[in-house]
């Protein structure tokens, strides 16, 4: 009977290791795991998102330019209150170029679902209002957001790309890198052998054998190729707590086709707002002239 209770334990515990948790990336101790440098901005839409502390700036995820003032990235990448900058124009990360546009981060807007304590819940996705435009040019360009609702079928092209190391557990690179994921359809990925019900519809898996997106790419760009063009389907969101390439665990992005609606309405709510605050200059002004008027008479 103690054998019996012995081996019962055993194989639980087994079990418990197989099972799937998900992690977000920076949690790990790798980046882009495999893959090759990318040709120097020939992502032009990827961007370096950097914290401050003490008088220096620290890259800690990636993002997307989807509007001159506007970046996307992952919740989870900004949810504590931080001095944050965007690097555009960036290959390497540790070398001044001269392409390079550093610009402040001015708000950030979290999904109003996200849910740090529920990572497998989704909504893991946020948009950072920058405190000027950035300059468009041959290095610098808006990353394409596919239409709403768009799912893309299993095996699409698609390529993650970061900073990060060539294996895990070894060197970083400070050049940007990239990684084919193929996509992996959600009827496969949330089978039990693969995430289960981790996996949502709102969610998008790619990748899953030897190459993978780790820690430093979290809130980056999955990047699939549809008609030709390159539009950002994913933001990078986790991996499985077993390791970043673990077979049948493929990397998971927040599904952007999902919320483009969301966005679209961040963006105008901010417009409007920005014309209540010059409608409000304005009207004190205004005020402000018709004092000094009554009190020249």
């Amino acid at each position: 009977m103690l054998r019996f209770l012995l081996l019962t334990a055993l194989a639980a515990l087994a079990l418990a290791e197989d099972l799937p948790q998900p992690r977000y990336l920076e949690h790990l101790q790798t980046r882009v795991v495999g893959g090759e440098v990318a040709r120097p901005n020939s992502w032009p839409w990827q961007i370096s998102l950097q914290y401050k502390s003490g008088s220096s700036f620290y890259h800690t995820c990636g993002g997307t330019l989807v509007r001159r003032g506007w970046v996307m990235t992952a919740a989870h990448c900004v949810d504590s209150s931080r001095t944050w900058r965007v690097v555009v124009g960036d290959h390497n990360i540790y070398n001044h170029e001269g392409k390079e546009q550093y610009i402040s981060v001015s708000r950030v807007y979290l999904h109003p679902n996200w849910d740090a304590n529920r990572l497998s819940s989704g909504y893991d996705i946020a948009l950072l209002r920058l405190s000027t435009d950035a300059t468009l040019n041959s290095n610098v360009q808006l990353g394409l957001l596919p239409p709403s609702g768009q799912v893309l079928p299993h095996n699409n092209l698609c390529y993650i790309t970061g900073w990060g190391r060539t294996q895990t557990g070894g060197q970083l690179s400070a050049d940007l890198k990239q990684a084919y994921l193929p996509v992996v359809d959600h009827q496969t990925c949330s089978s039990s052998s693969w995430w289960g019900s981790t996996v949502k519809t709102n969610m998008v898996c790619a990748g899953g054998g030897s190459l993978s997106g780790c820690q430093g790419d979290s809130g980056g760009p999955l990047n699939c190729q549809v008609n030709g063009r390159y539009y950002v389907h994913g933001v990078t969101s986790f991996v499985s707590s077993l390791g970043c390439n673990t077979q049948r665990k493929p990397t998971v992005f927040t599904r952007v086709s999902a919320y483009i609606g969301w966005m679209e309405s961040v963006r105008t709510a901010s417009i409007n707002q920005s014309w209540d605050k010059a409608a409000s200059s304005i009207q004190r002004a205004q005020m402000m002239e018709r004092l000094w008027q009554i009190q020249l008479c």
